[in-house]
């Protein structure tokens, strides 16, 4: 991507300019998700209610391939509600204005993150939505990108773990980035969140160690 004083869309990164223009590579050994669903509770019975009709909500409207405001209302927002993001210690942020500087300090990016889950100023997860037509990786450059910046009205921490995740409604992938020079993430594999039943209940104990793990160790 060439040098330009002009701030560009975020949204333009692709995965090679982030790692050519912020030297991120990714850790393929690293099962940081399946590692964390060794230690996840099981779902009581109120919470598998639950995604039962997140599930049925979203067959209901599947159809009308819906736009990622509806991705965010039908799935996004009874996950966060389901993994305890709405109570304290935690806040939501939508639509936060980002800005991600090139390590030379010639090229500038902005953007608006979907979804910002805040600790105290601190941002603990970015969630990045997309149509359901869209395959759901084409999310993970963006997700990466925001992880990166700093946004507006918070603070991403300076060394511990940022986490992601990328959905279209019908699928997930969560992030781990380290951010310490050079920086590295990892990926989950795709969830399903309908068409098996085990990754949407997998998908809500993952945020739900997420949230243990910000609590705890933060």
């Amino acid at each position: 991507m060439e040098a330009s004083t002009i701030p560009q869309p975020i949204s333009n990164l692709a995965l090679s300019d982030l790692r050519d223009t912020f030297q991120l590579t990714r850790d393929r050994a690293d099962p940081f998700f399946e590692q964390w669903l060794l230690k996840a509770e099981l779902l009581s019975d109120f919470e598998q209610q639950a995604l039962d009709r997140l599930k049925r909500n979203y067959e209901n409207i599947i159809e009308t391939n819906p736009l990622e405001e509806v991705v965010k209302l039908v799935v996004v927002a009874p996950l966060l509600d389901l993994a305890g993001f709405y109570q304290p210690p935690f806040s939501i942020r939508a639509e936060v204005s980002t800005k991600l500087v090139a390590i030379e300090g010639n090229q500038t990016f902005t953007g608006s993150i979907d979804v910002l889950v805040v600790k105290q100023r601190l941002w603990v997860l970015v969630i990045e939505s997309k149509q359901s037509r869209f395959d759901v990786t084409s999310g993970i450059p963006q997700a990466l990108s925001y992880m990166l910046s700093q946004p507006s009205d918070a603070q991403p921490p300076a060394t511990q773990d940022r986490f992601g995740m990328v959905t279209n409604g019908r699928e997930v992938i969560f992030l781990r980035l380290k951010p310490q020079p050079p920086p590295t993430y990892a990926q989950s594999r795709i969830y399903q969140v309908i068409e098996i039943r085990e990754d949407l209940t997998q998908i809500l104990q993952g945020l739900k160690v997420i949230g243990k793990q910000l609590i705890f160790n933060w």
